[in-house]
């Protein structure tokens, strides 16, 4: 290349990492021999040479679901206006799997390693990914824990999360002042993150309006449609409805809980009210009143944080909880005092 160019090995080096001005007519000579030459950088030796990739990470459960499309979208907004690149691996939500995605993305040199979503907040788990956290900050990277909760206090990780207990509460608060008093909630899942965190401002909403908790009206399930359905067809089945709305832990379950209802005759909101979580498809297209993530904005607000390097920030910025609302809808019906108790 340099030869080529007709300037020295040092001149390229700096030209194509960007890192030192150059006069307007050397540039160009490199850049033509670039083309040329059809010159393509060397990631491997790169990393050797102790270079940044250049490149941000991100690790999601699945690409399928909205839930993740839309955070690893923002990742992939903010990343771009970064001027890096970005990778995804997914992990079929097994933790073992996480953690050897995570070491590779170490290996690889990414700037940021950005974990998202549910997870099985066990000690071992948090163990090894401490470890992780520390070695990944010991390279210069840093790692991003999107939508869990942190670590510990002395772990080297930034924290961007969402008020999902708050969310939770909103909307359970929003059906008991709508007169609702039997409130199924569907998908818990005892030890995972994010059902715990929304079971929890649940509750929390009924011990604050002063109706008795009832363990019988929580059912545990996954966050998938086809989990929606199967909890609404077996509490069916089982009897006439002891309930008058349901809480639904994501906007899936929401959707395949419908389902199941009108195959009951029982329409949404009609016979049952009806809210879930997330405000992503179908969320709109069923018309349900449910709580807005704002799945981009987390993305983003990841990889921004991430890249900032300046110690001061960082230390201002190691926990960013962004705020949920409610999206009103037409799948609430409010009770008289006579129905309530249904």
């Amino acid at each position: 290349m340099a030869a080529h160019a007709g300037v020295s090995v040092a001149t390229v080096s700096r030209i194509l990492s960007g890192t030192y001005p150059s006069a307007p007519a050397t540039r160009s000579k490199v850049m033509r021999a670039v083309r040329e030459l059809d010159y393509v950088a060397n990631a491997n030796a790169r990393g050797l040479a102790g270079a940044s990739s250049r490149s941000v990470a991100i690790i999601v459960n699945s690409v399928v679901s909205p839930h993740y499309a839309h955070v690893a979208q923002g990742v992939q907004t903010q990343a771009a206006l970064e001027g890096k690149l970005c990778i995804v691996g997914t992990t079929g939500g097994d933790p073992e799997r996480e953690l050897a995605t995570v070491q590779l993305m170490r290996q690889e040199h990414a700037e940021c390693v950005i974990l998202v979503g549910n997870v099985v907040n066990d000690e071992a788990y948090r163990q090894r990914m401490t470890e992780y956290a520390r070695a990944l900050a010991a390279a210069g990277s840093q790692l991003v824990l999107c939508g869990r909760p942190a670590l510990g206090p002395d772990v080297p990780a930034l924290v961007v999360e969402y008020d999902n207990t708050g969310g939770a509460y909103a909307i359970t608060s929003h059906l008991l002042s709508a007169g609702h008093r039997r409130i199924l909630f569907l998908g818990r899942r005892d030890g995972y993150t994010t059902p715990d965190s929304r079971i929890t401002g649940y509750r929390r909403a009924l011990a604050d309006h002063r109706v008795p908790h009832d363990p019988g009206l929580e059912i545990d399930g996954t966050m998938e449609r086809s989990e929606g359905y199967r909890m609404i067809r077996q509490r069916l089945e089982a009897g006439p409805p002891d309930f008058t709305a349901v809480f639904a832990g994501n906007d899936l379950i929401a959707a395949g809980a419908r389902q199941a209802l009108r195959e009951h005759g029982l329409r949404v909101p009609d016979d049952i009210s009806m809210v879930g979580f997330d405000d992503l498809p179908p969320a709109a297209d069923i018309d349900l009143t449910t709580v807005h993530v704002p799945h981009e904005e987390l993305g983003r607000t990841a990889v921004r944080l991430a890249l900032q390097r300046d110690p001061g920030k960082m230390a201002m910025a190691q926990h960013v909880l962004l705020g949920t609302h409610i999206i009103v809808r037409d799948s609430v019906r409010p009770l008289r005092p006579a129905d309530a108790t249904t």
